[in-house]
């Protein structure tokens, strides 16, 4: 069994970063829509590259205010324009060291929305395929941000949260809501094990819903990331787990 571990990063927690850049197996990084900045965006290639680890575009609705978590009534059109400039962006510093981009996962509400709007997902899954349509497209097992990617002809990777809850209906959480984010190390590895193994995962509301787990997300700005990473990456190994972004 292989599974890849993924971050997301460049949003504002140096220290974060450098250290999960020794646990995960890709990053995703932030494109100066809800944080980041061309400097930052460099020097997170450049450690990726250090550590071996696949690079990804992790574009967001224009909204710096609210870190890209605030619901938008953005048109496709514009969500198309917007991705294709931040990845865009990403590709061209990447490509300054020698690196290529892996995939692309927007980020925060954008990511929330496109999992639900067939519109909104159609637009960033035509955005990924014109700058190159050999990017994979990461979202939300069975979302419709994964099912847009498939008409497309996309290679797509299906992403669970280690440290989300869920719905029964397979959407996470909304921030805010209680269950929405898990504290607890523990819980954190049994729900993932439980993805990951399993294909399934336990609702807030005490029902299972299935899951296609092909990607575990930590994110980089929780004050518990670097130790859920570690604990994670420790556990895949104990069960004979691969970790790997291939």
């Amino acid at each position: 069994m292989r599974i890849d571990l993924n971050a997301d990063i460049g949003e504002g927690f140096a220290d974060n970063d450098r250290a999960l850049m020794q646990v995960v197996s890709s990053v995703n990084i932030a494109c100066g829509f809800h944080a980041g900045d061309a400097a930052t965006m460099l020097t997170c290639i450049e450690q990726a590259l250090a550590n071996n680890v696949a690079i990804g575009a992790h574009p967001s609705f224009l909204d710096r205010e609210n870190f890209g978590r605030k619901r938008m009534s953005t048109a496709p059109e514009v969500v198309y324009s917007e991705v294709l400039y931040q990845c865009g962006a990403l590709a061209a510093l990447a490509k300054s060291r020698g690196a290529s981009l892996s995939h692309v996962k927007p980020h925060g509400m954008l990511y929330n929305q496109a999992a639900q709007d067939a519109a909104l997902a159609d637009a960033i899954a035509r955005a990924v395929r014109d700058l190159n349509p050999a990017l994979k497209l990461v979202g939300l097992a069975g979302s419709e941000l994964i099912r847009a990617g498939e008409r497309l002809g996309l290679a797509t990777r299906e992403e669970v949260f280690a440290d989300r809850g869920y719905q029964a209906s397979g959407q996470l959480v909304p921030r805010g809501e209680p269950g929405a984010l898990i504290e607890d190390e523990q819980l954190a590895l049994t729900q993932t094990l439980e993805m990951v193994q399993r294909r399934r995962v336990k609702s807030v509301e005490g029902d299972y819903a299935p899951v296609n787990a092909q990607t575990v997300c930590l994110h980089g700005d929780g004050a518990h990331a670097l130790a859920f990473a570690r604990h994670l990456r420790a556990a895949f190994i104990a069960e004979g787990i691969t970790v790997s972004s291939r």
